[in-house]
Order: structure tokens, then sequence, then C-alpha cells
């Protein structure tokens, strides 16, 4: 694979002939990829013929769905407005019972919910 023996000064050798051979392609190559490009430009030039889209039979009158869907903001909105609908039921049924065992395990006991609120009581003495 490599020459052990041979130092920098023969690499350094190597590359300079090897920059100085510099492959120039042949007029012939040249030609074709010319000849190619013309083409390909001719192509992209064209006009294409564009199939008209078949429209829809208009009847003056949209279903309830249609009117709804339109309303929310089309299919797009409705498929996020029915995943945060199923995601809602989810809570609701399974519930948040386990927050407090998580929170408890995270923060220890350090403190408790009603440390966090103030009580009324300090506000509703007189005197």
């Amino acid at each position: 694979m490599t020459d052990p023996r041979m130092n920098d000064h023969e690499i350094e050798a190597l590359f300079a002939a090897a920059r100085a051979e510099r492959a120039e392609p042949s007029a012939a190559l040249m030609a074709r990829i010319m000849d190619d490009a013309m083409i390909a430009a001719a192509e992209a030039a064209a006009p294409r013929p564009v199939a008209p889209r078949p429209v829809a039979a208009q009847t003056g009158r949209r279903g309830l769905l249609a009117v709804l869907v339109a309303a929310i903001g089309g299919w797009p909105a409705l498929a996020g407005v029915a995943t945060a609908g199923v995601f809602g039921l989810w809570i609701g049924y399974a519930g948040p019972g386990d927050v407090g065992t998580l929170t408890a395990t995270i923060l220890g006991s350090a403190y408790g919910p009603n440390d966090l609120v103030p009580s009324l009581d300090t506000y509703l003495t007189e005197g």
C-alpha cells in the first residue's frame, strides 16, 4: 500500500509532477457534452401541454360536514382538534393521580402545596 521508505521530499516531488500534468478533456468529449447540454436546454425551454384539471360539479350547496370543516380551518385543523379531544379524554380518564407520587419522589417532602399558597387569615385579621 504505502512505501515506508519514502520521505516527504519524494512525496512532494510526486505531487508536483501530478500538478504539472494537467489532464484536459478532448475536443470530441467537449463537443458531446455541449450537444447534450443543447438538447437538454431545448427540452427545458419547450412548452409543455398542461392537461386541464377536472372540475367537480358545483351544485351551489355544500354539505353540513363541508361547512363545519371549512369553519374550523380545513382538514389539518380538524385533525388537531380531534387529537386534542382524544388527549383530553385520555387525561380525564387516567387522571393526574400519579403526579403527586411523581413530584414527591422527585422533590421530596420538603414542602407541601399549602406552603406555596399563603392562607388568607393573615390578610383578614383586624387590628
